[in-house]
């Protein structure tokens, strides 16, 4: 038994080392193992580092000019998410700059703006916005939201006022219900806290794909597929390449990994909110998944060197949008949320978020988790099928 043993262990350790001589020889595979995942966490984050738009651009065409129009444009001008940068005379005027994207929202008080509201009547303030990017709509509707609730709020008071009724009173008849506006796990509302955690995760694990399918389409395509495979093992159990190459790739990528999801959000002041032991243990059967799937899909589809650049490229913005970030996945076709699970990236993604976003534990997202490691056994089952598939079409 021992000896059996001794000698399993001796085979891993050949495709192990000749696995890690091959990946270091590769001058391609390389550079996406290390310079790609070291490149683009703080690229990302560069682009995205103001977290929120602030002082957007607006125009307004106050047709009114009235007090109550006047105090509606200053409140504009006063939020942190817009900036008033030029009151226009006519709305064609405003028109103008709105198409030349000099503005990014334009709001329009119209001729009984003032009179409507000294009747004690509902008045209506349009806003025309530059939907070409979601944040300009955003902070258009956001702004003019605030505005709108605080004006809405100081006429009631008035209006109580001219009842005879004021201070606390006042208060309570205008807000009998008091509220705060808690953003939970991301109180600056930021777009760097809320999309750059799931792309690092989607870099590791395109980056990682594409290494292993490199090797493998390089392989297969100089017909040498069986040659790496060591003499004594290839009409053997193959099970034991298979996890020879395992563990090599894991051994590589993991403290990467552990790089760029642990330590660079860290770097880059990123919120992280879960344990480091609960993403190590996270991120273990993330790598051991998509590692075999890499190998799975090397060993049945790549044919040859850069061939699966072009499926890594197209899956990428694809994988994004499945992974429930952009859209939730309870609104999603059965068919694309089933599709969605056959790649590691969903509940990884899913998990990872959780846990480093939002301070979950390992056990609170159990069905991620486990979701890899049924992934991880069922591609590692269809890498070894692949090679004794390979094996007997070479005989």
């Amino acid at each position: 038994m021992l000896k059996l043993l001794s000698s399993n262990l001796h085979d891993i350790w050949d495709v192990l080392s000749s696995e890690v001589r091959r990946v270091f020889s590769d001058k391609t595979t390389l550079v996406i193992f290390f310079l790609a995942t070291l490149v683009y966490p703080p690229l990302y984050y560069y682009i995205y580092h103001l977290e929120a738009l602030h002082e957007m651009p607006v125009a307004t065409v106050d047709l009114s000019h009235t007090e109550a129009s006047k105090r509606f444009v200053h409140k504009l001008d006063a939020t942190p998410e817009l900036a008033v940068a030029y009151r226009c005379a006519t709305l064609s005027d405003a028109e103008q700059l709105l198409a030349n994207h000099t503005v990014k929202a334009v709001f329009l008080l119209p001729h009984d703006y003032g009179t409507l509201l000294a009747l004690n009547q509902t008045a209506q303030v349009t806003c025309f916005s530059d939907i070409s990017s979601f944040l300009y709509y955003k902070n258009a509707l956001l702004g003019g939201s605030n505005v709108l609730l605080d004006e809405m709020h100081a006429i009631e008071l008035v209006h109580q006022s001219s009842d005879g009724i004021t201070g606390e009173l006042a208060e309570v008849q205008v807000q009998p219900i008091a509220y705060d506006d808690i953003k939970l796990f991301n109180p600056t509302g930021g777009y760097a806290s809320y999309f750059i955690p799931a792309i690092l995760l989607l870099v590791v694990h395109q980056t990682l794909f594409f290494g292993i399918c490199v090797l493998c389409g390089d392989a297969n395509e100089n017909r040498r597929a069986l040659k790496l495979i060591p003499a004594r093992l290839r009409g053997r159990s193959i099970y034991r390449v298979s996890l020879g190459r395992l563990l090599c790739f894991l051994l590589i990528y993991y403290p990467v990994s552990l790089f760029d999801l642990w330590i660079m959000p860290r770097l880059l002041g990123l919120p992280q909110l879960g344990s480091a032991v609960d993403i190590v243990l996270f991120l273990l059967p993330f790598i051991l998944a998509t590692t075999c799937f890499a190998m799975s899909f090397g060993v049945l589809f790549s044919r040859q060197r850069m061939s699966t650049l072009l499926c890594c490229l197209f899956f990428s913005v694809i994988l994004f949008f499945l992974s429930g970030l952009v859209w939730p996945q309870g609104s999603m076709p059965r068919f694309w949320l089933a599709f969605s699970y056959l790649f590691p990236s969903t509940p990884g993604i899913e998990g990872f978020v959780r846990i480093s976003s939002m301070g979950a534990s390992l056990g609170q997202v159990r069905s991620e988790y486990l979701a890899l490691w049924v992934q991880a056994g069922a591609y590692f089952a269809i890498t070894c099928g692949g090679l004794h598939l390979t094996r007997w079409l070479k005989r």
